[in-house]
């Protein structure tokens, strides 16, 4: 064997150490598998599939979006625990499946710090909270004052326990120290509607929040976002409005199992963050308020750790027991 050829070898051999087992140097060579933790339609269904089809057109290969909702969020982010690490497998998850649900709900059958490895933030989106537009609270002093004078007697509509527009919610009515009756209802779309039609008094609504408002079939009198949302620049958040400090987002971002092998998770994440820097992205997430996030790999495990102790914490002083 000359030279040239031992040479060759030594690398070849040195490139195949540098590999993880199971992970080829020319990844991706198959569809990569999202699990999406909603349904199609919503918020993180958008989402996904806006950065999954970008995803799919940098990588060469098919991504392909299996929404699998329930519980929010987790019997999705349960199946994907358990998908191979093999660099195929990921999942796009919001705030309440990867902090709020490890105590709102027993046997949730995976933990989120654990079971995951971090690929990139996404976004977060906030709340705006809606009335109808014949409502008689013209500002969010009006809906809070009514709400001091008459205890229990304002309500607002609820999608349930750990969903980011009931830690909204409830958020403000700890803040402004009133007392709200919650009324649920099985998903976003029938929350807003009861507003629409005058069964309760305001909602915090995203992914249609905008429409309504510009479509004049509702007003908005605040939004949850510690800034305010250029689509909306003419909506003050609730903190500037004497709530200090308040800020509720959902967050959302793709994990994938744990032990994933790092070269793919770092390839993937700066695939996700060039994603979010492309303008026909920005304009069309930004246009339902989404608030493009990215950063590496450590700012995200970063970050979670930080939204997992803040959320979990207020739940737990609000007395809420795991269902």
């Amino acid at each position: 064997m000359n030279a040239f050829r031992r040479m060759a070898a030594a690398l070849a051999c040195a490139a195949s150490l540098a590999i993880p087992a199971g992970v080829s140097a020319a990844w991706p060579e198959k569809p990569i598998k999202v699990i999406v933790t909603f349904p199609a339609g919503g918020m993180t269904d958008v989402l996904a599939r806006t950065v999954g089809q970008k995803l799919q057109e940098r990588l060469g290969q098919p991504v392909i979006i299996d929404n699998r909702g329930g519980t929010g969020g987790s019997i999705g982010a349960a199946a994907a625990a358990k998908t191979a690490n093999d660099g195929y497998n990921l999942v796009f998850a919001n705030v309440g499946a990867m902090t709020l649900n490890t105590v709102l709900y027993k046997n949730l059958g995976y933990d989120p710090l654990k079971d995951f490895d971090p690929v990139a933030t996404v976004a977060a989106v906030p709340n705006f909270l809606l009335v109808h537009p014949d409502s008689p609270y013209k500002t969010l002093d009006d809906l809070v004052k009514a709400a001091r004078a008459k205890p229990g007697h304002i309500t607002y509509s609820s999608t349930g326990i750990g969903a980011s527009p009931w830690l909204g919610s409830e958020l403000l009515k700890k803040m402004a120290r009133v007392d709200i009756t919650e009324v649920t209802f099985k998903g976003a779309g029938a929350a807003l509607t009861a507003v629409l039609g005058k069964q309760t008094d305001w909602v915090l609504d995203a992914a249609s929040a905008i429409q309504m408002v510009k479509g004049g079939r509702a007003r908005a009198l605040g939004v949850t976002s510690s800034q305010r949302v250029p689509a909306m620049a003419d909506v003050p958040t609730i903190a500037e409005q004497g709530y200090p400090g308040f800020d509720v987002v959902a967050w959302y971002g793709f994990w994938a199992p744990a032990g994933t092998p790092p070269e793919v998770v770092k390839r993937l994440n700066a695939e996700i963050n060039a994603i979010l820097k492309l303008p026909d992205v920005a304009e069309k997430l930004g246009g339902v308020g989404a608030q493009l996030m990215g950063g590496s790999v450590e700012d995200f495990r970063t970050f979670h750790r930080a939204e997992f102790d803040k959320w979990v914490t207020f739940v737990k002083e609000q007395g809420i027991k795991p269902q």
